[in-house]
């Protein structure tokens, strides 16, 4: 009888995700995907690539040059569509480029679009000026916890760039202090909000420039870096970093913006890729750090214990498993510790900052909700907060007990993704967590949670918050039936070829 050799099969994570015989997804599940056959392309398909980049890169240089500031947003829309609609297609003709050159291609594309990002000062957002502020007030050897910017101690510190002189201060990014100076740092009665390691990396950056140039530098270096650290990420496909390098959001965001979340996606894309490399101890440690930078990375936390309940509450999942949990647990509760022992030890309890009243004015006092848009449409006002609770603890559940610890980043997102469904944030680069595992995890339709709030943060309002989220919660449902839908022949054929190779011959 001859010796029966089944052929190798397909992997059922290959839809959204590698195997080691993946089978390519069927068409529909993922029009990111490359196409089946034509794993090298030819050297060709990289003009059209090119140009549509190229486009891209034109539409952002007139979104942070042509277009208005934050004070006259509307015809920002404008703008954003057509970067949108060209960032979608160069990331599809993306899919036709040669193997070969897909990563120096990606390379390329994020540091041009960080580049636009430097064109002009802040378009949409003043948090750089506090950034600046907060460098300053560290490299003169004060705590940013213990003093506000309108301080009278702290009067030896201002110049021009944040204080300016002889203006009407009625700009969008001009704010009276109470003795009566003009500055551009926003809420300048109240102590800083920022976590210990963004706090360092403003000092960090303070040598060089001092100003918000210099942050907005940074954050280009930033932008581009966590290019590079998803393009080395395992067990995930290369030309998926563009998702993250050539998003319009890069550019405004993480450069022209230069918001410190930049910093925590970094970390928290290096964290995962070390837990999914087995180093629990380093990844742990990473992802502390990204808490400790912006306080949102701790979304990403189940993502990294993926299945650690496996079989809870029966049979739970007990030694290796459960050891790589404590350890990476651990770590990123010991360094979160350490990173605000220094500031703990200067300022005490004024480490808390301004987060309360930043709650409070964002609405997410039970006392004043004005967060939370979807939940509130089911729930009174009162009730929301803890209806957001209980959605995202059974998230949280579900990727504990059914997570996937090879592709942590598929929790991760999931997690995130829902807590800022939920809660519906009125700032988008809160979403920069949401690209970022995008382009880890290649589910594309999570890309309209930050477009969600970017539409939110120029329009505002409650009807406009419900329905922004609520379109964006439409497309993510919509995306998740297509690719069940497109799974199904390939879980098919797999059960048929089992049956087949149980035939002997």
């Amino acid at each position: 009888m001859a010796e029966h050799r089944p052929a190798p099969q397909a992997d059922l994570g290959a839809v959204g995700g590698p195997g080691r015989y993946a089978r390519p997804a069927p068409p529909g599940a993922d029009p990111f995907a490359p196409r089946p056959g034509q794993p090298g392309g030819n050297r060709w398909t990289v003009l059209p690539c090119a140009l549509a980049l190229l486009g891209l890169l034109a539409a952002l240089g007139g979104t942070l040059t042509g277009g208005p500031r934050l004070a006259h947003g509307l015809p920002l829309y404008d703008w954003y569509a057509l970067d949108t609609a060209l960032f979608v297609l160069a990331v599809l003709l993306l899919r036709r480029v040669p193997a070969g050159l897909t990563v120096p291609l990606v390379l390329a594309g994020s540091v041009a679009v960080a580049a636009v990002g430097l064109l002009t000062p802040p378009r949409t957002s003043d948090d750089a000026y506090r950034y600046v502020w907060d460098g300053r007030v560290q490299a003169a050897g004060l705590s940013p916890y213990r003093y506000a910017p309108e301080d009278p101690a702290l009067v030896g510190l201002r110049g021009p760039d944040l204080f300016p002189t002889g203006t009407a201060c009625t700009g969008w990014d001009e704010h009276r202090t109470a003795d009566g100076a003009c500055t551009r740092i926003n809420r300048p009665a109240v102590h800083t909000i920022y976590p210990p390691v963004a706090e360092a990396w403003f000092l960090a950056v303070h040598p060089f420039g001092g100003g918000v140039r210099g942050v907005q530098a940074a954050g280009a270096l930033l932008a581009v870096a966590t290019t590079g650290a998803l393009l080395l990420v395992p067990r995930r496909r290369r030309w998926r970093a563009a998702l993250w390098g050539w998003f319009p959001g890069i550019a405004v965001w993480s450069v022209n913006d230069a918001h410190v979340d930049t910093l925590g996606a970094l970390l928290m894309v290096a964290g995962l890729g070390c837990a999914v490399r087995g180093r629990a101890g380093p990844g742990g440690a990473l992802l502390g750090a990204a808490v400790s930078t912006k306080l949102l990375p701790v979304l990403a936390l189940p993502g990294a214990l993926s299945g650690t309940l496996r079989g809870f509450p029966g049979r739970c999942r007990t030694g290796r498993g459960v050891r790589r949990a404590a350890v990476l647990s651990g770590a990123a509760v010991g360094v979160f510790a350490l990173a605000y022992l220094p500031y703990v030890l200067l300022s005490g309890a004024g480490v808390v900052g301004y987060l309360p009243g930043y709650l409070r004015e964002e609405g997410y006092d039970q006392a004043h909700v004005e967060r939370f848009g979807l939940l509130r449409m089911l729930l009174p006002d009162r009730l929301a907060p803890w209806g957001a609770v209980l959605v995202l603890g059974v998230v949280v559940l579900r990727v504990l007990r059914r997570g996937d610890r090879d592709r942590p980043w598929g929790g991760a997102l999931l997690v995130t993704g829902t807590a800022l469904l939920t809660v519906a944030p009125s700032y988008p680069w809160y979403g920069l967590l949401v690209v970022a595992l995008v382009a880890l995890d290649g589910r594309w339709e999570w890309l309209a949670v930050p477009a969600a709030g970017q539409v939110l943060y120029l329009l505002g309002g409650d009807e406009v918050q419900r329905a922004a989220y609520g379109a964006a919660l439409g497309v993510v449902l919509a995306g998740s039936l297509v690719r069940r839908c497109a799974a199904r022949p390939v879980a098919g054929q797999r059960e048929e070829h089992e049956e087949l190779s149980a035939v002997p011959t």
